[in-house]
């Protein structure tokens, strides 16, 4: 299970990455950080980063205002 946000646990897929979470989890947002077991992940990275079974990811929307 990969365990995301401490909200969701979702099954861990052979080859899964960082996009392939945020499209289980429905993310949609384009503006996203994302850090697995506290480390973050450059957005650049996210189709290539490999997440592991048991991974804690946090995902966080970036939002602007004034």
């Amino acid at each position: 299970m990969i365990h995301v946000n401490n909200k969701w646990d979702i099954p861990w897929e052979q080859g899964m990455t960082v996009n392939r979470v945020l499209e289980a989890c429905g993310f949609t947002h384009h503006h996203l950080v994302v850090s697995i077991n506290g480390k973050l992940v450059p957005p650049g990275e996210y189709a290539s980063q490999p997440v592991a079974d048991d991974d804690q990811v946090r995902v966080v929307h970036v939002i602007g205002g004034g």
